[in-house]
């Protein structure tokens, strides 16, 4: 639900628009809008996997063509759009919409910002009145909010940034090598100096698969993301989490039909 944002064709052409190249200054952009008129530095550090080369090319740049306050207003007609097409007006004005959205906002009552810079520069944005745009800025909350406390976990692990990537690309999961390391601004032989890296580790072998401690950090990576994300879903309780997982599935599975996300470029290897 979140994610289909990204990937729709209004998002780099209404960007463009305000005169934000297309791909990573959009990307960049848009989800760094929240934060202010932030330098690469910033970005880097709360985004983690990406390229610092990418984002100096970027940003501050993007600030001077249009404000994070341009880019937000943007941001929001660019859901708006997205959402509407791939679920027809009679979906983002349905019950079922509006009940996951006030669901989703109740569990985000639960999520603490000490710590979660990404969550709470989000959180302090003005809440939307139509429900499709509340349940967006919601999942987006409950979305930045988990990956804040990924973050703090990668950094106790020792993995940087691109290491993250290559070890979450090699458990075979989701996200291909092909698109990851271009979209990030990684060279062929940035992946292939972490990958050695990783090997000297014995996180990595010669495949570039995972090793047994590989496998077994990954799995205690998510185990801990998962223990570190439980607040809000604590907070909504096991009945209302269980209605927001029914909700947000249906929903899901209508936008993955209706191409919302590009699962042949992004999918397994």
């Amino acid at each position: 639900m979140h994610a289909a944002y990204y990937f729709a064709p209004e998002h780099d052409d209404w960007y463009g628009l305000l005169g934000l190249d297309r791909g990573p200054t959009a990307y960049l952009a848009g989800r760094a809008a929240p934060l202010g008129r932030v330098g690469a530095g910033v970005v880097g550090a709360v985004f983690y996997n990406f390229s610092p080369r990418l984002i100096a090319g970027c940003l501050p740049r993007a600030w001077d063509a249009a404000s994070p306050e341009r880019v937000l207003e943007t941001r929001w007609r660019i859901v708006d759009a997205c959402l509407t097409r791939l679920l027809g007006a009679d979906g983002v004005a349905s019950p079922e919409l509006a009940e996951a959205a006030e669901l989703a906002l109740r569990a985000t009552e639960g999520c603490a910002p000490a710590g979660r810079p990404m969550f709470a520069a989000n959180a302090e944005l003005t809440l939307p009145a139509p429900p499709h745009l509340r349940l967006w800025h919601a999942l987006t909350l409950l979305r930045e909010y988990r990956g804040d406390g990924h973050v703090g976990l990668l950094v106790q692990a020792e993995l940087d940034g691109l290491e993250a990537l290559v070890t979450h690309s090699a458990t075979g999961a989701h996200w291909k090598p092909s698109f990851l390391q271009p979209q990030r601004g990684w060279s062929v032989r940035d992946w292939a100096a972490a990958q050695d890296r990783l090997r000297e580790r014995g996180l990595l072998d010669q495949d570039g698969e995972l090793t047994p401690d590989g496998q077994q950090l990954r799995r205690t990576l998510e185990a801990e993301t998962d223990r570190l994300d439980a607040a809000p879903y604590r907070h909504l309780g096991t009945e209302g989490t269980r209605r927001l997982t029914e909700l947000t599935g249906a929903l899901s599975r209508t936008l993955l039909a209706r191409n919302g996300m590009p699962l042949a470029q992004i999918g397994k290897r």
